[in-house]
């Protein structure tokens, strides 16, 4: 599963995490120009997963004001918090 995704799984990704909060999709952006190019199956994954996250939950969880298991046990595994350090990662 560390096989890189396709530039066709990207495209359908990047549209999938617009978000209605300027905030997510700031993160997000920034996520995507450091991290497109070697971004693996598992990560798209857990980024999807991300995705599923109302907007404010996943502005909480990026901000680090909520755990992953405050908002959603289940995301609270290696491969999503692994892609939650990458989109708080700083310039």
């Amino acid at each position: 599963m560390d096989e890189l995704i396709d530039e066709r799984v990207l495209s359908k990704l990047r549209w999938r995490c617009r978000r209605g909060l300027l905030e997510n999709d700031l993160f997000i952006e920034r996520f995507f120009n450091r991290f497109s190019a070697t971004l693996t199956v598992r990560q798209a994954e857990a980024l999807g997963a991300l995705m599923d996250l109302s907007d404010n939950d996943l502005l909480d969880v990026q901000l680090a004001r909520k755990s992953l298991n405050q908002v959603d046990a289940q995301l609270d595994t290696e491969d999503v918090r692994e892609v939650l350090k990458m989109l708080r990662e700083p310039l």
